[in-house]
């Protein structure tokens, strides 16, 4: 293996020191992978919804179970896609998930059958499940260690972006050229873009530039991650559910991300009655430019040796903050709404983009991408329901109950995190004195 390295740095002849780090190109394609994957599989689902019920007059049950099943295949797909990658390479994944999620939006355009739509809802499932955070973390992870968190930041802000640009654009183009054409304009954009991605960028490694992390200095490092970071994934990761460190996290992110889903689906609904359609729209898109600054501002302030149980922490105590506004707002006060809104989206982006980091921090490198893998799928698993759940919620009782579920809910998350950090803490020291 060592040979084999060694070889293809020798055919590549690339131990260029004078090159510039590629790293951050990496990083700008793992954000344009971001803004398409969020765009279509995590802000998409909600509109589908609606345009699918206004055009065939079903149940809302119904669509809904569709939705649902698009992020349950989750539960299957996502923690597979490291052997996946392994088999038959990032880029190539990356580019079948976009060109399976534009079939799959074409499905949910042109159903005209149940049975139509819960096929669509699987293919834009497995779509979802390739474009969102564990290919972010995959495409990012081998060109940064010290710097990692920040470059893990910028890159999951594309989600955040995709959110602001999607959730407006996706109605405006539906209402002007309809479902089906606005659903092929996107795919084949997407499929384009995401293509030349995969041909001119998400093919190259480190190794093959005669780069190392960071930008450092080139060393012969190749050797040693084909031999130890394998046999310490081997040896320990049978043990991932028996490790307080992991398990802390999982439920961390899993309860984080089932309040955080769970409100956004119906925040423009309960926005509308004081806001307006278009005005509880704009609110939604302040959201996520909020979720883009608690990002940027956890990425200038923090480090890799900071407290990011902590920060996770941090972050859902601003959602919470932000839900107890919104109660407050009592459905009246349209101040209180916008300022609830914009204190639970600073939080938004920092559910997802900091279990990883965390991950990578406290867990080995070979155990880091399969346990990222694992938190993705089940925290994705838990909230495929939260909608359906938070509706119910508003059904029996009211809009504050649900609030008040969505506060109780993170705080239990806060818990589960800062219960975690001192074995998280002893991980990273077994981890150092391993290497």
């Amino acid at each position: 293996m060592v040979n084999e390295s060694m070889q293809r740095l020798d055919e590549v002849g690339s131990t260029k020191r004078g090159e510039k780090f590629y790293g951050w190109r990496v990083v700008a394609a793992a954000f344009t992978v971001a803004v398409f994957g969020w765009g279509t599989g995590f802000y998409g689902p909600p509109v589908y919804l609606e345009f699918v019920r206004q055009s065939h007059g079903w149940p809302i049950a119904l669509v809904s179970a569709a939705v649902t099943l698009h992020f349950l295949v989750g539960l299957i797909i996502i923690p597979n896609l490291p052997t996946v990658y392994r088999r038959f390479g990032l880029r190539t994944i990356t580019f079948v998930g976009s060109v399976v999620m534009a079939v799959g939006i074409m499905g949910w355009a042109l159903a005209n059958a149940p049975w139509q739509l819960f096929a669509a809802a699987l293919l834009s499932g497995i779509g979802w499940s390739i474009l969102g955070a564990v290919t972010i973390n995959a495409i990012v992870a081998p060109w940064f260690v010290t710097k990692r968190h920040v470059a893990l930041g910028v890159a999951f802000n594309g989600g955040s972006v995709g959110g602001v640009i999607f959730s407006p654009f996706w109605v405006a183009l539906i209402n002007k050229i309809g479902f089906p054409a606005a659903a092929l304009v996107i795919g084949l954009v997407m499929v384009v873009a995401l293509g030349a991605l995969a041909i001119t960028v998400l093919g190259r490694t480190p190794e093959s530039l005669g780069q190392a992390p960071d930008g450092k200095s080139f060393e012969p490092f190749v050797s040693r991650v084909g031999t130890s970071s394998q046999t310490v994934s081997q040896a320990s990761e049978a043990d991932l559910f028996k490790d307080r460190a992991f398990l802390t996290l999982c439920f961390g992110m899993t309860l984080a991300l089932f309040a955080q889903t769970g409100i956004v689906a119906h925040l423009v609904s309960v926005l509308s009655p004081t806001l307006g359609t278009q005005g509880a729209g704009l609110a939604a898109g302040a959201s996520g430019v909020a979720a883009v600054i608690g990002r940027l501002i956890v990425g200038w302030r923090a480090s890799g040796t900071s407290n990011w149980r902590a920060i996770a922490s941090l972050s859902l105590l601003a959602q919470a903050v932000g839900c107890g506004v919104l109660i407050l707002a009592a459905g009246t006060s349209a101040a209180l709404l916008i300022l609830g809104v914009v204190l639970f989206g600073l939080g938004v982006g920092n559910a997802i983009s900091v279990p990883p980091v965390i991950a990578n921090l406290e867990l080995s490198a070979g155990n880091a991408p399969r346990a990222v893998a694992l938190i993705v799928a089940i925290s994705q698993g838990a909230y495929a329901i939260a909608p359906a759940v938070f509706g119910l919620l508003r059904q029996i009782w009211s809009n504050d109950v649900v609030f008040l579920t969505a506060v109780s809910i993170q705080l239990l998350a806060i818990v589960a995190y800062l219960g975690g950090i001192r074995t998280g803490a002893q991980s990273s020291a077994r981890e150092s004195k391993g290497m």
